[in-house]
Order: C-alpha cells, then structure tokens, then sequence
C-alpha cells in the first residue's frame, strides 16, 4: 500500500497558512528523540551480557507505553506511526539475520518476537487505516500469538470496514488455525463489503465444506498472490503454491511406486526402472528420466521404505 508521507500529510491538513517556526521546532525535538531512542536499543541489543539484555528490555517496555507513545507524538500521530512500523520490520530482520538455520515469514516462532505485537498495535492505534501494518501482523503474528494476531485484524476492520481484505486476512488466520467455520464466517462478511471480487462467496462455502484441502489452500495462496500489493506476501503465497504443486506430485510418485512394488515385490534402484509409469501418470522427467520438483532440484527414492522425498538442495519448503 502507497502511504503518503507523514509530514506531508500533517502540511496538507493545514488550510490558509505555512508552518510556525514552534512547529517546526517540534518536529525537530521529536525526530532526533527517537532517533536517539533508537539508537539507544540498537546499542543495548547488540551487546550480548545479561544485565545489558535488561536494560534494552526496560528500554523497549518504555516506549511501547501506548501513554508514552501519545506523549511522544505531540499530535503528530502518522510520524510516529510510521516509526513505530519501521521499528517493527528492523525488530524482526535484526532477529531474522541473528537466526541459525532457515526461517520462513509465516513461520517466525523460533524467533522469540515478544515486542512485535505491542509496536504494530501502536502502529495501528496512532494510525488506524495503516492496512500495511495490519497485513503484515496477519501473515507474521499468528506463529507468534495467534490472539494478538486476531485482535490486530478486528481492530483494523473497526476502523476500516470497507477494507474487504481485512476481513480476508481474519479468515486467513482461523484456517491456519483449523477454524474453519470462523474462517467461513470471515470471508462471508467480506463479500458483503461493496466492491469485494466475485471469488469470496465460494470462498466462505469451501472453508466451510473443505477447510482442511489443499485444494482450499491452493485458492487461498492463488488469491493472495494475485489481490496482494505487498511483494513479501506475494513471494510467499508462491512459495506455498510451490510446495503444494510438490505435495501433489509427490502423491504420483508413491502411486508409481507402489505399483512398481505390488508388480516385482522390490522398491525400484533409480527413476529409470518406472520410467513408463511416470510417463503413464503425466509426471514431468528430465533426460536422465529422473522427476524434477518445482524448483528443479530431483525427487529422491527412499529405499528403506519405498517412498519420495525432497533432495537435499531443494528450495520446496518442508513444513506445511
């Protein structure tokens, strides 16, 4: 979502005269005390002793105050909105980039992000048709705290009832949940928003008929990568469109190979030996007669109980 500048939207909402030399000043004092604020926590988190660690904590509690971040916005809410956001996004990389091993956006569990939901409620509180803000906690909170999650995206339907995506995002968060009559509910009341797409109303009967499929998740993901103007979300639903075109083939693969088995009484070597069959159930293969996953890496035949697995370089992701 395009945001207009924070300054400029507090200048525009001005009529008939300049800025007073005052304001000016004030907008000076806030922006070089949060810089110092921040750069403060930016001090105290890259320092890795036990009593340093309290204090970057003690300093975090202090602005995430919701009277201290009023106090602190002099009015001036969307400016400190907005830092606020980018405190959230510098948070979670920091913690992101000090993480051993790979890590996925809907999946930041690991992380340990206690102050993520506290800043984007601010966020949202100082600015409350912040939609990025709120889309950002829909795809990240739930592994996070699945009610502070939920909580954010009520609070932004509140305030923005006709951002049928909101309501979207609800039902996202329920069918990750497996609550898929709450995520029904979710997408009907966002197909009663005016302007909603056509495809919402089928969405609200599949959760309800089908919420645990995948082909449910399929629609969910193809939809998101489609209705969505934030490239992080859209990187992500077509990883997850990725990772279900795997799961589907890897479904092919243990039929193959369970008929392999049932006609010789043995798991095959190598592709090659079921060539035929692949070819029989519309799998792709490459020269070598060997099935590709969706990132080009092989699928690899596990002897020890005749089933398909990912290869080692794969980018498909693993868990679902």
């Amino acid at each position: 979502m395009t945001r207009q500048p924070a300054l400029e939207i507090n200048r525009t909402a001005r009529t008939g005269r300049g800025w007073k030399p005052r304001e000016y000043a004030l907008v000076l004092v806030i922006i070089c005390g949060l810089g110092a604020a921040a750069g403060l926590a930016r001090w105290l988190e890259l320092e890795r002793r036990p009593p340093v660690e309290q204090l970057a904590q003690a300093a975090e509690e202090l602005y995430l105050q919701p009277e201290a971040a009023r106090r602190l916005s002099l009015g001036f809410n969307a400016i400190t909105a907005d830092w606020y956001w980018m405190r959230a996004l510098q948070y979670t990389g920091r913690k992101v980039g000090a993480h051993e091993g790979a890590i996925q956006i809907d999946d930041l569990s690991a992380l340990n992000l206690k102050i993520l939901a506290p800043l984007l409620d601010n966020s949202t509180t100082l600015d409350p048709h912040f939609i990025a803000a709120y889309e950002y906690g829909a795809i990240v909170l739930p592994a996070v705290d699945v009610e502070a999650a939920v909580k954010l995206i009520r609070k932004g339907i509140v305030a923005n009832p006709q951002a049928w995506r909101l309501q979207t995002y609800l039902g996202y968060i329920y069918w990750q949940q497996n609550r898929f009559q709450e995520a029904s509910a979710a997408y009907a009341a966002a197909a009663r928003v005016p302007g909603a797409p056509a495809w919402i109303p089928s969405m609200s009967a599949q959760m309800a008929t089908k919420g645990g499929s995948r082909d449910t998740a399929r629609i969910i993901y193809q939809n998101m990568y489609h209705q969505s103007d934030d490239e992080q979300m859209k990187r992500l639903a077509l990883r997850r469109l990725l990772q279900l075109q795997s799961l589907d083939d890897m479904d092919a693969l243990r039929a193959v190979l369970d008929t392999h088995r049932t006609r010789t009484g043995r798991c095959p070597q190598t592709w090659r030996e079921v060539n035929a069959l692949l070819r029989a159930a519309r799998l792709a293969i490459d020269a070598d007669g060997s099935p590709p996953d969706p990132s080009g890496e092989l699928y690899v035949i596990k002897q020890e109980n005749c089933d398909v697995e990912l290869g080692e370089r794969s980018q498909i992701l693993r868990k679902y």
